[in-house]
Parts: C-alpha cells; structure tokens; sequence
C-alpha cells in the first residue's frame, strides 16, 4: 500500500538550513517506511528559488543512503515560506513501478519554443520505454508537466502532447493519461517544459478505469487538450488529475472568488472519486496550487478546518487558465 508524507524543514534560517533539516526528517520517515516494508516510489521537491538551490540539493542528496534516480526538483515556492518542502510517497511494491523526471540539458533547450522542448521530452521517455517492450498508451499512468510561464507557454505544450498522443493511438475515443499540466520552473534559464512520468510495466489496459464525471465536468477534448480526469487501478487506487473551478460545458466558475473556486474543485473531485468507489474521506494527500500568493492564508485555513488529517501543500503556481485561482491534484484509496 502507498503512503505519503509532506515533510518540511524547521521554520526560518538559510537555504542549508533548511535542506539540512528537511533531510534529517526524511531519513527518519525513509527508516521508518522501510521497517514497515515500504519502499521509496518517488520523492518531489518544491523549490522557492531553483537557480540557487537545485544544485546544492543534488548534492546532498548524492549523501544520503535513500537517494536514488526518482527524485522531481521543481520551482513552485511554498506558501508557509518554506524554502523548500517535500512530498514522499512509498509503497510496499515499488518495484512495481517507475518514475522518470525528465529535465533537457541548456543546450538541448535552449532555442526550442514549449511545442519543440515538449516533443524532445516526450520522445527521451520514448526512448526509455520501448526498450523494455512498454509503451505510452498502456504503461504511462500519470503525469506531470511543468510550464514556465504558463500564461504565454501553455499553447505549444498542448499541441505537443496531443500530437504525440495522436502519433502513439491515444485519443478521445480510446483514452488519454491522468495529469496535471501547471505553471513552475526548473534550475535551467532555457528550460521552458519539465516532465515527471509515472509508469506500470505490469499494467494491462483492462486494470485501468478513466474518471470523467460528466455531470460537474466537461470532456476534456471539447476544448483541446488530451489528459484524463482521473484513472482508478485494479487495486482500487486512484489518482485525480489537477483539477479546477469548470463545469460540464467546460466553463470557469467563481470568476475572481478563491474560496468559491475552492469549493467547487473539490466537489468535481468528490464527483470522480464517486464514480471510481471512494470519497474524500480516503483522501491521501492534497497539492495545491495558488496563482496568487496573498490567497495562501484563506485557503489554507479553509482545507485546515475541512481537512485536518490529510497532508497538504499549498504552491505558488499559476493554472493553465488565468481565470482559475486555484487547482488541487490528489490521490486515494477505495471507500
């Protein structure tokens, strides 16, 4: 079974503080899954400043006996001023599944518009896979993709990843991949696109169940993007998508209300997990993202006092909508 823990550094002090802190609390959390039979799947690490502290966290980490390749570095500053936060996700079966956090190279970058810095990371994946007799359509479970700039980069993205799916037999007729497509960054000044892939080698087509909730939620082809609402696993695990304030006919709603906003994100989350057997209460975990930095202390009072057991991370990070003020992603058991 997963488990997922948000671990913070102790509040104030410098960047090595931080990290200094931050890694002697995962340490503790990575013994302690271990003595329980789980294993690290992934570990996300939210930056405040990813220029000035990617490199010294890769360097750390190279230090620590738990560190391995399934690590994501993102710039999406937290909003409790942390400079740095964590999510940690273990399970007692990781083995069974694979994380690649594909970053380009500044020179692999640099010149490439979203469209073509999309595609190049979309093909390394590619390259990964195939080798192994795995493929996109079947394998890829979730994703994850980072848009610096999201306002002025998010177009070229969405034609990259429906041109690749269209090329790899992905479509509205069949399926697309549960994903969050958001606004952050990486340490590289030409890196406009970041990807994080959640990969199933063992997975059959049929273990998968797609997540739509008509009835709160547009499909998400009616206005040109490929990515799926949620996905429900055979174990009954799911994950939500990065989810926001629309309704069936796809419109915004609650233009300029957070709290309004809020509220109804989470009703088309109730939605989904309804219709995959589950309910907010098997919540694991939230991701919050804010495009507004001075809404952090009403929403996050709001999901403290509705949601005082499940960890949570509120993120400065703009959604692909300018409209929309907040999105939430999470992932839960079955009820």
């Amino acid at each position: 079974m997963n488990n997922y823990s948000i671990l913070r550094p102790v509040p104030g002090g410098s960047f090595a503080q931080a990290l200094g802190s931050l890694l002697e609390k995962m340490q503790t959390f990575f013994c302690a899954e271990a003595s329980e039979g789980r294993h690290p799947v992934f570990t996300r690490f939210f930056l405040s400043d990813a220029q000035n502290q990617a490199s010294a966290l890769k360097k750390a980490l190279e230090e620590f006996p738990w560190y391995g390749p399934a690590v994501s570095i993102v710039e999406q500053p937290p909003l409790d001023g942390s400079r740095i936060t964590a999510l940690a996700v273990t399970d007692s079966q990781s083995m069974d599944v694979l994380f690649h956090s594909l970053r380009l190279t500044e020179e692999e970058a640099r010149g490439l518009d979203s469209y073509r810095q999309s595609r190049l990371l979309f093909q390394k994946y590619l390259d990964i896979i195939r080798p192994l007799g795995l493929t996109l359509k079947t394998h890829c479970v979730r994703t994850w993709i980072y848009v610096r700039d999201i306002d002025a980069n998010y177009a070229g993205l969405v034609k990259a990843r429906n041109d690749v799916f269209e090329e790899e037999g992905l479509s509205h007729l069949s399926h697309y991949i549960a994903s969050t497509g958001i606004g952050g960054a990486t340490e590289g000044r030409s890196q406009i696109t970041a990807i994080d892939f959640l990969t199933f080698p063992h997975i059959r087509e049929s273990e998968k169940t797609y997540l739509k909730a008509l009835s709160h939620l547009s499909p998400t082809h009616d206005y040109g993007v490929a990515f799926e609402r949620g996905v429900r696993l055979s174990d009954g695990h799911i994950f939500i998508s990065g989810t926001a304030s629309i309704d069936h006919r796809g419109k915004v709603l609650h233009d300029g209300d957070v709290l309004a906003q809020a509220r109804r994100l989470l009703e088309n989350i109730s939605a989904l997990l309804a219709e995959g057997g589950s309910s907010l209460e098997k919540l694991r975990y939230f991701v919050v993202y804010l495009r507004d930095i001075s809404d952090f202390r009403i929403v996050d009072d709001y999901m403290q006092r509705h949601f005082p057991a499940v960890p949570r991370v509120v993120l400065e990070a703009r959604v692909c909508r300018p409209a929309w003020l907040i999105e939430m992603e999470c992932e839960a058991l079955p009820s």
